[in-house]
């Protein structure tokens, strides 16, 4: 649509006419970069005597009047620093949590994370205008003493400060894009390095021996398997369901899945083995009784059952399906 040119103050009665409603009308409208709503219309929330009785009563049609005057011209600059590029600085004055929380609900669960911990910090209160260089330095200094989320009594491991650490300057790359704050603090701040770790992983014969060792939880062993088979991740089998099974053309099979933390479509072909660990076909989730709970007493007893000491976390299963092909092996056995 073409750019709003004109904002204009207008009246309109209300009450039987006892009343005037304040308003602005955008020429021809302008879209709301948040909600991305064409605005038209405002209603101001004020309203003047359509008849004023006495001198009081104009007085105070007069302020109000020009207290509408004051926010027509506020609402077109803005508009025009909009539409012509110059930075608005009204917009400092904004808050930066709430636009920091829509960016973190709209991405996954470690932007959530550092949003909680951001909140924390600046104890539920924070502007544009106070986000700069040195809030962002001490918002570092803060991730490196902070406690973990469950065990707080710990602090956070140097990995997972540098993962928020870097979460948190995408957030003020964004903000900067978006024009929310003047400038990019990002050319000042250094980075958080991880520590280089050892990721556990099962090796061909430990997954043979898992795979006939009996699970408390059939749900549990299964879906264990299919991650081992697949590479997908945990959230995206929880939410797997029978129509993002479909066939080849040659007859194999494919799993359809919105990547739950990229959010990207992609199409994975599954072996038979994998195939044969979803069971029969039926309507809605394929795991359904598969729980979170499960990955902790269950788990752990499953693994000391089949032999494995190793520290096995269900996040393990994507390394084992890029590591070895289990084609080699007759695993149909996996589902029985």
């Amino acid at each position: 649509m073409s750019k709003c040119k004109t904002v204009t103050l207008r009246k309109r009665k209300i009450k039987n006419g006892t009343q005037y409603s304040l308003c602005l009308d955008y020429y021809p409208g302008y879209r709301d970069n948040t909600t991305m709503k064409v605005i038209t219309r405002e209603a101001l929330g004020i309203y003047i005597f359509a008849k004023p009785a006495n001198q009081q009563e104009r007085d105070f049609n007069a302020r109000m009047m020009k207290k509408a005057e004051i926010l027509r011209n506020r609402r077109y600059e803005a508009i025009f620093n909009e539409n012509n590029g110059f930075f608005d600085k009204a917009k400092m004055k904004g808050d930066f949590l709430a636009y920091f929380k829509g960016l973190a609900d709209r991405k996954n669960i470690k932007w959530q994370h550092v949003y909680k911990h951001f909140e924390r910090f600046v104890n539920g209160k924070c502007t544009f205008e106070e986000v700069d260089v040195d809030l962002c330095r001490k918002f570092m200094e803060y991730l490196l003493n902070a406690p973990q989320s469950i065990h707080t009594s710990q602090k956070l491991h140097i990995n997972s400060a540098a993962g928020y650490w870097s979460a948190f300057r995408a957030v003020l790359h964004t903000a900067y894009r978006d024009r929310k704050i003047k400038e990019n603090p990002n050319g000042f701040l250094d980075r958080i390095e991880c520590i280089p770790t050892m990721r556990e992983h099962l090796s061909q014969e430990e997954l043979i021996r898992l795979a006939e060792t009996p699970c408390e939880e059939e749900v549990l062993k299964r879906a264990f398997l299919f991650g081992c088979l697949t590479g997908l991740r945990k959230s995206d089998i929880r939410q797997l369901t029978w129509q993002q099974i479909q066939p080849y053309t040659n007859g194999k099979m494919f799993v359809t899945t919105r990547m739950q933390k990229t959010k990207q479509i992609v199409h994975n072909p599954i072996s038979d083995e994998a195939y044969g660990l979803l069971g029969e076909r039926c309507e809605g989730l394929i795991f359904d009784d598969f729980k979170d709970k499960m990955l902790q007493g269950p788990l752990k007893r499953w693994l000391l059952t089949a032999g494995i000491t190793k520290k096995i976390t269900f996040h393990c299963t994507r390394h084992i399906n890029s590591s070895y092909s289990l084609k080699t092996r007759n695993l149909q056995r996996l589902s029985a």
